[in-house]
C-alpha cells in the first residue's frame, strides 16, 4: 500500500470535511473562470463538490483510489455530478485533452512534489489549460511556523517553477486549513 493510500485508509489531517476557505474566497470573488475546472490532487473532493455546486464542470483527479472512491461517495450522496479520475498529476497528457480546462485548482499537491518533478508538473498544468486559463495553488508556505506536516514552499520556489511557463498574476499569503487549525491567525 502506498503512503497516500495508507493516509486515506484513515482520516488525514488535511481532510477538513469542507472546502478550503481560500478556495471558497476565490469562487466568491469570481477569480476562478466558469467552465471546466480540474481539481488536481483532489483528496476527498470537498473542493470539487463546492465548485460543482457553484456551477463549474469539475474533473476531480487524485493518485489514490481510496480518496477517489470516498469522494465519489460524497458526491453521489449530494447528487453532485463530477468526473473522477485515479491518475498521476505528472502525466495529465494521458488523461485529459490538451488545452481543455479553464482553471486548475491545486489544494495541497504542489508542496508534496519532489523538487525534480516540479518542471514536468508545471508543463502538464500549462498543457491542460486553455489559452488564458488560470492555475490556483494553495500550499504550505515557508512562513508556516513549526516543522510538522509537509515541506514548506517559498515564493522564490514557486516563481522558479512557474515563471518560465506562466505569467504569474500574484502570489499572496493565504491560510491552509487542517484538522488542527481550521481558521487563520487572529487579527492583531
Amino acid at each position: 500500500m502506498s503512503w497516500w493510500e495508507n493516509a486515506y485508509s484513515g482520516s488525514p489531517p488535511w481532510d477538513i470535511g469542507e472546502p478550503q476557505p481560500e478556495i471558497v474566497k476565490l469562487v466568491e470573488n469570481r477569480e476562478i473562470p466558469k467552465g471546466q475546472v480540474l481539481d488536481i490532487g483532489c483528496g476527498l473532493a470537498d473542493n470539487s463538490i463546492f465548485l460543482a455546486k457553484n456551477g463549474y464542470q469539475v474533473t476531480c483527479l487524485d493518485i489514490t483510489r481510496q480518496a477517489i472512491d470516498k469522494g465519489k461517495a460524497k458526491a453521489a450522496k449530494q447528487k453532485i455530478q463530477i468526473n473522477f479520475l485515479v491518475a498521476d498529476a505528472l502525466k495529465l497528457n494521458k488523461y485529459s485533452k490538451e488545452e481543455f480546462f479553464n482553471a486548475i485548482v491545486d489544494s495541497g499537491l504542489f508542496h508534496s512534489l519532489d523538487i525534480k518533478h516540479r518542471p514536468a508538473f508545471a508543463k502538464q498544468i500549462r498543457r491542460a489549460l486553455v489559452n488564458g486559463g488560470k492555475y490556483f495553488m494553495l500550499c504550505f508556505s515557508d512562513k508556516e511556523p513549526g516543522s510538522w506536516g509537509p515541506r514548506r514552499i517559498s515564493k522564490k520556489e514557486i516563481q522558479e517553477t512557474f515563471s518560465t511557463t506562466f505569467r504569474i498574476d500574484y502570489i499572496k499569503d493565504a491560510f491552509f486549513a487542517t484538522k488542527t487549525i481550521k481558521k487563520g491567525p487572529k487579527p492583531t
